[in-house]
C-alpha cells in the first residue's frame, strides 16, 4: 500500500486526473502539482470553467455534437451546406475534421461503432436519428467518415444496407497514403488500400 503524500483533497485531483485519456498516476501526479503551484492563473479558473461547462455543456439531439446550445452551432449555421453531411463515430472525429476546414457541411455522430462483442448494436448507437434525418429528403450526400477499422467498416456496411432504399449518395473516405508519407515506412494494409484506390493523375 502506497503512503499517502497529500491531504485528500489533493488526492482526489490526482485521481480525477489520472483518468482523463493520456493521463496515468505520475502524469496526474505532474499536472496536480503543476496546478497547485500556479493557483491563482490555473487551478481557480480552470475550476471556475469545469464547473460553468459542467452547468452549460449540452449534447446536441439533431447531430449528437457537443456545444452549450441545442441544436448546435454547426446545425444551425446557415452557411453549412445541408445537403452533405458527414457521418463520424465520436465528437473527436467531427473537430478533426473541422480543423481541416476542408468542407463546411454538417455532421452526425454515431456515438461509437457496432461491436457485437462489446455488446454495441445500432439500438446503442445514434443509428435511427441518422434514417430519420435522410428520410427527411434535404440529404444529397453521406460521408462514411468512420475508422479503418473492422468495427468502423463493419459499421459502414451496415449503415449502407440501412440507407439502400433512399435516394442519397454514398461515400467513404479514401483511405491510402498519407500527405509526406514515405512508402517503405506504411503497413502492407494501408499500401493495399491506397492501390485499389489509385486515381488518375
Amino acid at each position: 500500500m502506497s503512503k499517502r503524500i497529500a491531504g485528500p483533497e489533493i488526492e482526489r485531483l490526482i485521481q480525477l486526473l489520472a483518468k482523463v485519456p493520456g493521463l496515468g498516476p505520475r502524469s496526474a501526479r505532474r499536472a496536480a502539482l503543476h496546478l497547485i503551484k500556479k493557483k491563482e492563473q490555473l487551478l481557480s479558473p480552470l475550476a471556475a470553467a469545469m464547473g460553468e461547462a459542467a452547468d452549460k455543456v449540452r449534447i446536441c439531439s439533431t447531430c449528437g455534437n457537443v456545444d452549450t446550445s441545442d441544436p448546435c452551432m454547426i446545425c444551425t449555421d446557415p452557411r453549412r451546406d445541408a445537403a452533405t453531411l458527414i457521418v463520424v463515430e465520436d465528437v473527436s472525429d467531427l473537430w478533426a475534421l473541422e480543423r481541416a476546414a476542408a468542407m463546411n457541411v454538417r455532421y452526425h455522430v454515431l456515438g461509437g461503432t457496432l461491436s457485437p462483442l462489446d455488446g454495441i448494436g445500432p439500438d446503442q448507437l445514434n443509428i435511427r436519428s441518422l434514417i430519420d434525418r435522410i428520410a427527411g429528403g434535404e440529404v444529397k450526400e453521406l460521408i462514411l467518415a468512420v475508422n479503418a477499422t473492422v468495427e468502423g467498416q463493419t459499421t459502414a456496411h451496415y449503415l449502407t444496407d440501412q440507407l439502400s432504399g433512399f435516394e442519397v449518395k454514398i461515400t467513404r473516405l479514401a483511405h491510402g497514403v498519407p500527405v509526406g508519407g514515405e512508402l517503405d515506412y506504411l503497413d502492407e494494409g494501408t499500401l493495399a488500400a491506397a492501390l485499389r484506390s489509385r486515381t488518375a493523375f
